[in-house]
Parts: C-alpha cells; sequence; structure tokens
C-alpha cells in the first residue's frame, strides 16, 4: 500500500464521519490533504497522521475522540493490521506484511519510471545557472552551480515539470575586447595589456587564432582586434561546452547577450530597447535628469534602478531586464536564477524587475545565492594561473565524486571538500557507500541466477523481518522525497536518503538470504526476497540517476 493509497483510505475512513458530524457542510478535504509521517521509532507503526488534530475543532469533537473514530474504520481497511491512537490524537497505522510488501514488486515493474511524480505537472520553468563570460576556462564556483542546477532541473523534469536549462553568455561588454586584447598582445609576444587576461590558456587562442587565420599579424589593429574576439570567443565557449558535457552538464539553451542589444529582425528597435517601453506600460518607469528609471523600490528594492543614463547609454539593469521579459515571451511563466556568493544584491533587483514587468515577484521568479566551496590541496589551473579550473577538479576527483558531494550540502551552507576522502574506496566516504550498496544489488542478482534463484514466485506476506520491514518503508517514501526535493529546489535531500537506503540495505543483506545455504531447498522466501534486493537496486539507480552520478553494476 503505498503513502497515496493510504491517504484515500483515511479520506474514505473520514468522509462518513463527516457527514455526520457536519451535515450541513460540504467535505472538501482531498486525499492530498492528508499528510502521512514516517514515525521515527518503527515500533509505533508504518506511518503516523496529526488528521485528527487538525480536524477536531470543526467536527465538534477533542482529538483523540475523533482519533479513535477514525482508528476504528482503518482497521477494518484491507492491508491494514492495526491503527492506533497515540498523545493527543496522532493514529499511528501499521501496514499488513502483504500490503507491505507488495511495493517490492511495483518498483521492480516501474523501474526508472518509480519515483516520478506529477507534483510540477503544468509548469513550464526556465533555470538559469553556471553562467559566465566566454574569457577563460569554468572554476570551481562554477562546477559547483553546475552540479546543483542540474539536479534541480533533474528533479523538476522528474516532477512533471516542462524545464529549460539555460546557460547566459556574457559576450557583450568591455570584458570581451579585453580579451581580444589579450589574444593580439600573446599573438606578439606582449605581455597582456592592463585588466587584461592572462596565462597559458591565451597563449594556446592566440596560436590558435594565427593558425587558422594564417594573415593575422598583417591585417590592422582593428581587424585583429575584431578576428580575435570572435575566434577567441568562438574556441573559448566550445572548451567551456566541452568542461560541463564531461560533467554531465547539458544545456538545452545558450542564450547570448549579444541578442539582446542587436536590432529587431527589421532593423527595428532591439530587445533591450523594447524592454524599456515595455516597462513604461506597465506603469513603473519615470524620468528624471534627463536619465530613465524603474521604480523598483514598489516591489521592495532598497533604491530605484537606472535603465538608461543620461548619456543615453543602458545599464546592466536593461539587459537584465530584456533577458527576463524574453524568458516570459518563450513561454517560461517561472524564472529561476542561480548565482554566485558575491550576487547578494541581485536577489530583491530581479524580484523588482519581475514586479515591475507585472508579474508576481514571490511566484514567477526565484534566485538562489550559492556560498563558496573549498577543496582542500587543490591547486591553481597551470592554464590559467589563478583559478581552480572545472576540468582540473573532475580529472582529479572524477565527475561521480566530484558531483555527488557538490549536491549533498544545501547551496547555501559553505563546502570545503576533503579529496582524500573523495578518493577512498571505503564507507567513510559517501559516494563509494551508496554506489557499493548498487553494486551489491547487483552482485546479489547474478549470484541468484547462478544458484536457479529467480523471480517466479512472489508472495510479499513472507517479507516479514525487521530489516525487511524498514527498507520497504525507506523505499515508499522515495517518490515523496522526489516531489519535496523538487518544491524547495534541494537535491540535497536525495543524496542523504541514499546514504540511508544504503544503509538499510547492507543491515538487509547482513540478516536476510536470498540464496539458500548449503543444500537447503530453494524457497518461495528467497525468490521474493530477490525482488527485494532488485527493488532497492532499481531505486538506488533512480536516484543517482537524479543527481547526474552513476550506478556501477560492479565495483
Amino acid at each position: 500500500m503505498s503513502p497515496e493509497s493510504l491517504s484515500a483510505a483515511v479520506l474514505a475512513v473520514l468522509t462518513p464521519i463527516a457527514a455526520e458530524r457536519r451535515p450541513d457542510e460540504e467535505f472538501t478535504l482531498t486525499a492530498s490533504d492528508i499528510v502521512l509521517d514516517r514515525p521515527r521509532n518503527r515500533d509505533h507503526g508504518d506511518w503516523a497522521s496529526n488528521i485528527a488534530m487538525r480536524l477536531a475543532k470543526q467536527f465538534g469533537t477533542n482529538p483523540r475522540e475523533l482519533a479513535q473514530q477514525i482508528a476504528d474504520g482503518l482497521a477494518e481497511v484491507d492491508g491494514i493490521a492495526s491503527a492506533e491512537v497515540a498523545g493527543p490524537g496522532f493514529i499511528n497505522i501499521r501496514l499488513d506484511a502483504a500490503a507491505a510488501g507488495a511495493l517490492a514488486k511495483t518498483i521492480v515493474e516501474a523501474g526508472s519510471e518509480y519515483g516520478t511524480n506529477n507534483s510540477q505537472a503544468g509548469r513550464s520553468i526556465n533555470i538559469e545557472f553556471v553562467s559566465a563570460n566566454p574569457t577563460g576556462p569554468l572554476h570551481i564556483g562554477h562546477t559547483r552551480w553546475a552540479a546543483l542546477g542540474d539536479a534541480i532541473a533533474r528533479l523538476l523534469t522528474a516532477s512533471g515539470a516542462r524545464v529549460a536549462r539555460e546557460f547566459y553568455i556574457n559576450d557583450a561588454g568591455a570584458q570581451m575586447e579585453r580579451f581580444a586584447a589579450s589574444i593580439v598582445a600573446a599573438a606578439h609576444g606582449e605581455p597582456a595589456p592592463e585588466g587584461g587576461y592572462s596565462g597559458a590558456y591565451i597563449t594556446d587562442i592566440a596560436e590558435r587564432v594565427k593558425a587558422a587565420r594564417p594573415d593575422f599579424l598583417d591585417l590592422d589593429d582593428a581587424e585583429q582586434q575584431l578576428v580575435a574576439r570572435e575566434l577567441g570567443y568562438e574556441y573559448q565557449l566550445a572548451e567551456q561546452q566541452q568542461s560541463l558535457s564531461q560533467f554531465n552538464v547539458d544545456f538545452d539553451v545558450w542564450f547570448s547577450e549579444r541578442i539582446l542589444h542587436a536590432a529587431g529582425a527589421d532593423g527595428g528597435p532591439s530587445l533591450v530597447d523594447r524592454a524599456v517601453d515595455r516597462l513604461r506600460e506597465q506603469g513603473h518607469v519615470f524620468d528624471e535628469d534627463d536619465a530613465v528609471w524603474v521604480s523598483t523600490t514598489d516591489f521592495g528594492d532598497d533604491k530605484d534602478r537606472v535603465i538608461r543614463r543620461s548619456n543615453g547609454e543602458y545599464t546592466y539593469f536593461a539587459a537584465d531586464a530584456a533577458y527576463y521579459l524574453n524568458k516570459g515571451d518563450r513561454g517560461f511563466e517561472h524564472k529561476i536564477y542561480l548565482l554566485g556568493a558575491d550576487h547578494h544584491g541581485y536577489v530583491h533587483r530581479l524580484k523588482a524587475l519581475a514586479g515591475a514587468a507585472g508579474d508576481d515577484p514571490d511566484k514567477d521568479i526565484e534566485v538562489l545565492i550559492g556560498q563558496l566551496v573549498s577543496v582542500g590541496g587543490a591547486r591553481l589551473s597551470k592554464r590559467a594561473g589563478n583559478i581552480i579550473e572545472m576540468d582540473d577538479l573532475r580529472e582529479w576527483l572524477g565527475t561521480d565524486a566530484l558531483r555527488y558531494s557538490l549536491e549533498r550540502y544545501p547551496a547555501d551552507s559553505p563546502l570545503a571538500l576533503d579529496p582524500e576522502l573523495l578518493q577512498k574506496r571505503t564507507n567513510d566516504n559517501p559516494v563509494f557507500y551508496v554506489q557499493y550498496a548498487h553494486a551489491r544489488t547487483h552482485n546479489v542478482a547474478r549470484n541468484a541466477a547462478d544458484s536457479g534463484v529467480d523471480r517466479s514466485e512472489f508472495a510479499p506476506e513472507l517479507l516479514t523481518h525487521e530489516t525487511e520491514s524498514a527498507l520497504l518503508g525507506a523505499l515508499q517514501e522515495f517518490p515523496r522525497l522526489v516531489a519535496f526535493a523538487a518544491e524547495v529546489r534541494e537535491p540535497h535531500r536525495i543524496a542523504r536518503y541514499l546514504e540511508e537506503l544504503a544503509g538499510l540495505y547492507h543491515r538487509w543483506y547482513d540478516n536476510c538470504r536470498v540464496i539458500p545455504q548449503g543444500d537447503d531447498p530453494i524457497q518461495t522466501v528467497h525468490r521474493t526476497r530477490l525482488w527485494l534486493n532488485d527493488a532497492t537496486g532499481q531505486v538506488l539507480r533512480n536516484g543517482l540517476a537524479l543527481l547526474g552520478v552513476s550506478a556501477p553494476e560492479r565495483m
């Protein structure tokens, strides 16, 4: 019996009670309103509900009396072994073994779909993360956001949302000219200009530019700058894309900032020009001191923002506005921004922008701020010289260990990774612990096949050992946890769940045999336990997939 079917059973019991106690009122409660929790102490049952405490007042009775009436009704439901009242009105529910154990077959038959849900169905979500200047390699900060952003997108997709992963390419502005000037200087064997970019990677790009354009050094200064900027941009962006792909992060949209400033298809106003007009139509733009302002203080910002200076130049806020409006034009009702630790000032600014655009700042936009991450013993990039590169980290620690570790903690917590621990093949290493549990499920299945144990029988009522009850209880929680982690944007809940599940599986493995000992005959219980073994492997595999981490079959 799943949590959903149990909630439906509670509702079925409640409906006639409501008709009896409130005959003149419509009962509008639904199954989704009935919250079930796993008791910390398994002696208290499989599930607990506080529904009687929530409804007692409007039902005109005390919580314990209503709880007892509900418990009496639940005791008559097939699949429920007992329902007891505890404390001020909690209802502790225990499922019978067959009803609890039936989940193992459900999971195996559902396969990779187990854990998916419809909690985000009907939502269109744009999630922007990693966004970087195409002027250098991706670094350790980008690495954390790549892991977290991709995992959040996976959770939202698994929960039914239409999701687009978007990378905002910061390819407009002075940094691109400094980048080009640095490449030109390197091509001539000269040091980088003041404020420019240095490092071996600039020299490498310069050599590629000269190879692609043998006439490069013969061009005039303006042409050299243009060629260096465009080819350097192309090479560096391709490298960033490759770095992310090797980290199991792929984007649906690579959005160029240049698009915002380019003239319209008919030579008309740019998206930035039109953004000012569209905000003005919403009534939140005013003119003062020959500049154009947006009244962002109307939506909680600490000050109004200039969108066009008195000299006619647009501010960065203008590009932010055009970009935000463009996302809505592309059909995304909800926008998620993942920004670095130095972007706290953007939270109120972006939310105020949403309000000025006519959206609901509390519902239509979400800004997540990540904290810094450090890795003990990590060396600065040999190519860039002043950063820790994503590629170096991945090659050093491995994609799985790095992704899992970055996703194992809340985004807003500073993080220090221990490389020595992450490279250990012991249970102290969380990712190894989870992956080893998955590999063990496959080893058990292989050995079972060699011994003649198959899944030709399934008798869930035989799964009565206390470790089986605990394991089934955890497996049952997975779909609800996926939905909750998606709702709160917290992939670390999946990682911690997988570690708990791995621990429960290892304890079950130590106590319950899938393969009979010695010459003992193969019995129905062995075949049934193989279903439970394979169900656990499936959930471990599904959970690791949500984190973008592999599930090896052998270790």
